[in-house]
């Protein structure tokens, strides 16, 4: 007689307990990032990594999703190229133009975050250069001289390049060189809008704006991977001291240069010597951390329903509009700026101060400066629009906000909860502009951005057109009057220019 097998042991049934005879299987831990959904795409990473890296990652509270879904922000790829990355793109979306982009990254991008144990802000080097389905070579006569006068998305084809001119160019603004900075700038800009790669000197011929010293930087990332000039600045004390410092809140060029000629080089360095500091440099220091941080979309979101809510309760028929970067299309940024208006001239006025009144009693506000505004009527925009400069004379307000953190985002990689209670939020960097309903367009247009676009409109309205622009309206200065408009379409049609939406003005 045949011996009888071993039953085997059955899981739980219906109404026993799952856990019962063996430890239950943790739970993944709530998101912490509930503005970044990642996904891993298979191809070329292999399944068994994908499920390493996805449980890494859930672990220290990232949200992974296993299928694509319009909800994911961030696409990690691992040895695709840029070609393969956008056929992968194009079967994702189909045939569809409506569903949300994502930022298509490579794997350093997720490397990075797992090492930190947070999102890491996306750079150049982070991201696949996606082909748009455009011409695949740059036609040096189809490319406008003026940035406003060109296409430029947030992904483009030329990051290496782009990215080493604009170091060069922000090296040049340190040493308060406005000719190489724009020479750069300029340069940099024309090779975002190109409709492919530059993989030879030849696709340079003709291009508008581009010398010979940018053209020498692009031939040696061609040849060699690497500028010599770039890289050597990148490793000086002074580019990375003049950086750090202009990332303090309240510090200028000017202020970082007369520090470093001092002899000061850290954040101790300053926090030292406390004379030098003035109350918003002071708050800078403070909140360094948070401030040097990205702002992602979901904490700007957040932000404008507070803002909104105590716009309501002081202003009701008021309006928010985000602007600067966000509106471009951004998914985090440095700041966060937003417009305010009504519909009724004259009512905005004094609004400020009774908003960060009620922000206040909130206990909201870290550190605030408010401007009254200062402008008559549009007499003086002759003078002002000259000056081809984008301040304005806005009632605003540069402060630091603090936005608490939900609920559901207070859980640690140590599953122990909030260590420190005062850590229980960030501080943003904010600023409220108001304006009044006849001048809202200009507002909105010169706070939209790109600050390239912006200097590149006014250029060419002074230039090409004869006319002044700036964020308050559009002055013709032989017929000594101004041109209204109430949206910014009207502006580019004064101008003749075609209409650039803002997901394209990212020069």
């Amino acid at each position: 007689m045949a011996p009888v097998p071993p039953k085997r042991r059955r899981g739980p049934g219906r109404g026993e307990e799952a856990g019962a005879g063996r430890a239950a299987a943790p739970s993944p831990a709530p998101p912490r990032f509930p503005g970044v959904t990642i996904y891993l795409a298979e191809q070329h990473m292999g399944r068994s990594r994908r499920a390493f890296l996805t449980e890494l990652a859930r672990a220290k509270g990232f949200r992974v999703d296993q299928a694509y879904s319009p909800e994911v922000t961030h696409v990690v790829m691992e040895g695709s190229s840029a070609a393969e990355a956008s056929d992968w793109l194009d079967h994702v979306l189909g045939a569809s133009g409506s569903l949300p982009k994502p930022l298509l990254l490579n794997i350093s991008w997720f490397i990075e975050c797992m090492r930190q144990g947070k999102p890491v802000p996306v750079e150049g080097r982070h991201c696949l250069e996606v082909p748009l389905p455009t011409r695949s070579q740059a036609d040096p006569d189809s490319v406008p001289a003026y940035a406003c006068q060109r296409h430029t998305p947030l992904a483009h084809h030329n990051l290496c390049f782009t990215e080493a001119l604009e170091t060069l160019a922000e090296a040049a603004g340190f040493e308060g060189s406005q000719g190489r900075f724009l020479a750069f700038q300029r340069a940099a800009s024309v090779l975002k809008a190109l409709p492919g790669p530059i993989t030879n000197m030849s696709q340079l011929q003709g291009l508008p704006c581009f010398g010979e010293h940018s053209s020498r930087i692009v031939q040696e990332l061609l040849e060699h991977g690497v500028s010599s000039e770039v890289e050597g600045i990148k490793q000086s004390e002074r580019y990375q001291t003049m950086k750090l410092f202009t990332q303090i809140f309240g510090v200028g060029v000017k202020t970082a240069d007369r520090w470093y000629r001092e002899g000061l080089r850290t954040l101790d360095d300053l926090q030292a010597q406390p004379r030098k500091l003035n109350r918003q440099q002071e708050a800078g220091i403070r909140h360094f951390e948070d401030l040097s941080s990205p702002v992602w979309r979901h904490e700007a979101d957040a932000i404008q329903q507070v803002v909104e809510e105590a716009i309501r309760q002081v202003l009701p028929g008021a309006t928010v509009t985000l602007t600067g970067g966000f509106r471009r299309g951004k998914l985090q940024g440095h700041d966060v700026d937003f417009l305010i208006t009504h519909p009724v001239e004259g009512q905005e006025a004094g609004l400020i101060p009774k908003v960060m009144g009620h922000l206040e009693s909130q206990g909201l506000v870290l550190y605030q400066h408010t401007q009254s505004n200062h402008y008559q009527d549009l007499k003086d925009l002759d003078h002002k629009a000259s000056q081809n400069t984008a301040m304005d004379a806005y009632e605003k307000c540069f402060c630091v906000l603090w936005l608490p953190k939900p609920p559901t985002s207070f859980h640690l990689e140590t599953g122990e909860g909030p260590k420190e209670p005062s850590r229980d939020g960030k501080a943003v960097r904010v600023d409220l502009v108001v304006s009044p309903i006849s001048q809202f367009a200009f507002a909105l247009l010169g706070w939209t951005g790109s600050q390239h676009f912006e200097r590149e409109l006014r250029r060419f309205s002074q230039a090409e057109k004869n006319l002044l622009l700036n964020s308050h309206g559009l002055y013709d200065p032989e017929k000594k009057e101004s041109l209204p408009a109430a949206s910014e379409e009207d502006i580019f049609t004064h101008l003749g220019l075609e209409y650039i939406a803002p997901e394209q003005r990212n020069a």
